[in-house]
């Protein structure tokens, strides 16, 4: 996937746009996971539930990368998680140090250098499933993946920022599906990618029944959600507003290496 290649670094903030954002930031799912270390509420188990179904993939393939077989990644992976929630080890997060992906990766690190004698241990498909996770398809997935000279650390990074692109782009899809707009997100889609004056406006206008000028004003706005969308996703993972730039620039370059 290479939809975030053709994208730049987002500009600065306006003072303005910028206490907008700090309003809505005590909303996002990592402040409102890290509430759940001091209250087990159902919003925050919610939150944090979504972002682990978002993103196991990448723990699953680092954890692949490190030498594990098929059958134990998939041990891990699971009881991890089933740990992660089961013990509240996000009570051992510093919300102001780090980034809900990098928490993850060091989690994950001291869990396999620790736990995996218990977690082997444990018998296969014996404990609660706390977050159900699409294991089954996993390694044919992994198997798909072209060859990586990457570190595993790397390679779990591009791999989040691949499945954070593909939550907003099934995002964005369902909004126009509400909208009943999907046939014109699934003939623009394209052209989130690319330079926007390379597009093929007209031959999208001939097929949509649009003018060329309505096509353009459609991908712009298409392009303006998809950004915030994704500005959204990744302030549910870093610690504060300031943040979110510099995860984004980052994402962007792992994606373009």
């Amino acid at each position: 996937m290479t939809t975030a290649q053709s994208s730049t670094a987002p500009p600065a903030l306006s003072s303005t746009e910028g206490l907008a954002q700090q309003a809505v930031f005590a909303t996002t799912h990592w402040s409102v996971i890290l509430a759940a270390t001091r209250s087990d509420t159902p919003r925050a188990q919610a939150a944090l539930a979504r972002l682990c179904q978002t993103y196991w993939y990448p723990l699953y393939a680092y954890v692949r990368r490190r030498g594990y077989s098929p059958y134990d990644a998939q041990d891990l992976t699971q009881e991890f998680f089933a740990r992660f929630l089961e013990h509240n080890w996000l009570a051992q997060a510093d919300r102001e140090r780090g980034r809900f992906r990098t928490f993850l990766l060091a989690a994950l690190g001291h869990f396999l250098a620790n736990e995996w004698d218990k977690a082997r241990a444990q018998k296969r498909g014996g404990r609660v499933e706390f977050v159900p996770l699409q294991l089954e398809s996993a390694e044919t997935r992994y198997g798909a993946e072209p060859a990586d000279q990457r570190t595993p650390e790397q390679s779990y990074d591009r791999r989040w920022a691949l499945a954070l692109l593909d939550e907003v782009l099934h995002a964005l899809r369902e909004e126009h599906l509400a909208a009943g707009t999907v046939v014109l997100f699934d003939t623009l889609k394209p052209c989130l990618v690319g330079d926007r004056e390379a597009q093929p406006y007209a031959a999208l206008g001939a097929q949509l029944g649009m003018t060329e000028g309505a096509v353009k004003v459609a991908v712009h706005r298409l392009r303006q959600r998809y950004r915030q969308l994704l500005r959204d996703a990744i302030a549910d993972t870093v610690a504060s507003p300031e943040d979110v730039n510099e995860e984004m620039r980052y994402l962007f370059s792992v994606l373009a290496t």
